[in-house]
């Protein structure tokens, strides 16, 4: 005997339902009943002890080291890419390996700098300086 009730499923319920793994791909972890939503990702650039710096994605963590000033020309900040003088950026120094480290100049005024930068420039400075391998003290 056939079913003659009318079907109210989507394509996003079927995929949801047959290929959940393909559902993901195409639609990000939505949330329902079965399948809370993620938290999103923390990330951010934070003032921390001595000058320092903390880039924080998710679970990664990077220190950001200032270096002293050496010359009196403009920087260029790396994350919201204005132009400051020596009193408003600095240079900073991360390590990133073994044996390699990346330099940036970052504004000193970090709140604001985030702000025009936004979520997108920030993603784009975690992607320079992520992932950070393993470093034992004595490779430094």
């Amino acid at each position: 005997m056939k079913d003659h009730r009318p079907q109210d499923h989507s394509v996003r319920d079927l995929l949801r339902e047959l290929f959940p793994e393909t559902h993901r791909e195409l639609f990000g972890h939505e949330a329902d009943a079965t399948h809370p939503a993620p938290p999103p990702l923390t990330l951010g650039l934070y003032p921390v002890a001595d000058g320092r710096l903390a880039l924080v994605q998710g679970d990664q963590l990077a220190e950001f080291t200032p270096l002293d000033p050496k010359a009196r020309n403009a920087l260029h900040c790396d994350l919201c890419h204005y132009t400051r003088s020596r009193t408003e950026a600095a240079l900073y120094r991360v390590h990133v390996a073994a044996r390699r480290t990346r330099y940036v100049t970052l504004c000193t005024g970090t709140q604001s700098c985030q702000q025009r930068a936004g979520r997108s420039g920030l993603e784009r400075l975690a992607h320079r300086i992520f992932p950070i391998e393993p470093i034992s003290p004595d490779e430094r």
